[in-house]
């Protein structure tokens, strides 16, 4: 907001001010000079700190803000709550602690705002501890590397973009490729699995109609009881949009901290910029590139950092991040999404040709990555995924030059075919995330040349009926299997067996 000299303010706000002056002064005391979309302006409150709360005492009771823009006379504060009893002339005091949210396992298996409180019709939350929203990141040598593997249970990602705990990887592609899809499904694995993450899922500004079906959903499977949604909705104030994953950050972070391990879904960050956008505009801050404020790059990097896999010192705990990124028309070098993607630690860029093609979940083989990759990836995957996304990539180069209908040497004949038989393996249908076994086992098939008489439209009928008898006939080696250690020749060597056995059931 543009800074008032006091003589241009009214006489009704000039002698209110002048009061508190000589009263109780305006180190620690404040008047509200201007009001409007969630933004109050405050002459006073000299001592105010970066996001402090203060309390608006209005006609009908305390209001809630905090203070945003620290300038010389005037205090740019965002309210929590609604603007239509906050008008010019209150008297703003300070509450003396820094914005916080009640953090503990009591949030679990519940839906909350971002200031904790219940959205799901529950009982009132009364937890033991409060997290800072705003933290600083834990330093360097708080870290350590990541190297422990975090399951999606989807095999295009375990096997060729493998996250680790205390990994930042996006999930960035146009409106509707699925992009939710994939962290619902990580969420559902990390129940399946029983592998202990406690799944934090905030709604940036989503149809709460979404966020009930999700909820739905997370019951059905039976995780809702070890996860933590933060929701808010479109009609939501843009103050509560900003907040929402800096809250939720903090509730992981509680479980970070005492040497647990999280998983933080922000769907999506798009819209968490939007809203800071309009705070900014509302403050006036401003802009920077595309008319968006400059700080943004900021805005995001603060959050993501928060995201670490801690040192044993620590409690050797991680807080893992997918973050979810709208582009427009795939434009990945658009300014939101390069900022996001200069922060965080890979991509998986989901493309809306291979959605409509069919091929889901819609992941590029080409322009997703993963920069911390093998290191942790499980032995058993890593042992059989080492050429695929390089084998899939040359695949959709050379099925480009197919199409055109020239003569193919044998050699790129059968790349073609084993790229399309790869290609149809890793479809896989939405809430199925498979195991570790069930993974090596599929791509170690196909990967080596085994199902390459089955047709390709059989090739997911082969797959289960190879998984299926598996597991029937071997349960104990698919077992040790699942354990995620080097397959041994003994268990390859079965799998093998069994899958030239299924093969020659789908030859014409």
């Amino acid at each position: 907001m543009a800074e008032l000299s006091v003589a241009e303010l009214s006489k009704d706000l000039r002698d209110a001010i002048a009061k508190i002056e000589t009263t109780e002064g305006l180190e620690k005391v404040g008047v509200v000079v201007r009001m409007g979309d969630g933004v109050a302006a405050v002459h006073g409150l000299r001592s105010a700190g970066y996001n402090e709360v203060l309390q608006i005492e209005t006609k009908t009771g305390i209001v809630e803000a905090f203070a945003l823009n620290l300038m010389e006379d005037e205090i740019g504060a965002v309210l929590l709550g609604s603007d239509t009893q906050v008008s010019a002339g209150d008297k703003v005091k300070l509450k003396g602690t820094v914005l916080e949210v009640p953090v503990g396992p009591e949030l679990l298996g519940r839906v909350v705002d971002p200031l904790g409180r219940p959205l799901d019709g529950g009982v009132p939350i009364k937890t033991k501890q409060t997290g800072l929203v705003e933290r600083e990141a834990i330093g360097v040598m708080g870290r350590k590397s990541v190297h422990e593997p975090l399951m999606t249970g989807i095999v295009a990602i375990d096997a060729m973009f493998p996250i680790g705990r205390g990994q930042r990887e996006l999930i960035i592609g146009d409106r509707q490729t699925g992009k939710t899809s994939i962290a619902i499904d990580t969420m559902i694995n990390q129940g399946k699995q029983k592998t202990g993450v406690i799944n934090v899922y905030v709604a940036i500004g989503q149809k709460l109609s979404k966020i009930a079906r999700l909820v739905d959903r997370l019951k059905e499977e039976g995780v809702m009881d070890q996860t933590i949604i933060v929701a808010t909705g479109p009609s939501d104030p843009a103050s509560l949009l900003y907040l929402a994953p800096y809250a939720a950050t903090a509730m992981g972070e509680y479980f970070r901290d005492n040497s647990q391990h999280a998983l933080m879904i922000y769907d999506d960050l798009t819209k968490h910029a939007v809203a800071y956008r309009q705070m900014s505009l509302l403050l006036r801050r401003p802009p920077g590139r595309e008319a968006y404020p400059g700080d943004v790059f900021y805005l995001h990097s603060r959050l993501l950092e928060r995201s670490a896999k801690l040192s044993d010192d620590l409690g050797a705990g991680s807080l893992t991040a997918l973050p979810i990124i709208e582009t427009q028309a795939g434009d990945i070098s658009a300014y939101i999404p390069t900022n996001v993607i200069s922060i965080t630690d890979g991509q998986i860029f989901l493309e809306t040709d291979l959605f409509y093609q069919g091929i889901r979940p819609a992941i590029s083989a080409g322009l997703s990555v993963s920069r911390v990759g093998g290191a942790a990836q499980t032995k058993a995957v890593k042992g059989v995924s080492g050429n695929l996304k390089l084998g899939l990539s040359q695949f959709r180069e050379l099925a480009s030059f197919a199409q055109f209908g020239s003569d193919l040497d044998e050699a790129t004949k059968r790349q073609i075919d084993r790229g399309q038989r790869l290609t149809e393996l890793l479809k896989q249908p939405q809430y199925m995330p498979a195991s570790i076994w069930e993974q090596v086992a599929s791509i170690f098939a196909v990967s080596q040349g085994f199902f390459d008489e089955v047709k390709v439209e059989k090739i997911k009928d082969a797959q289960t009926s190879l998984l299926t008898r598996l597991w029937t006939d071997h349960k104990d080696e698919m077992r040790e299997l699942d354990k995620g250690g080097k397959p041994t020749d003994e268990v390859n060597a079965t799998i093998e067996k069994v899958a030239i056995s299924v093969a020659k059931g789908f030859e014409e």
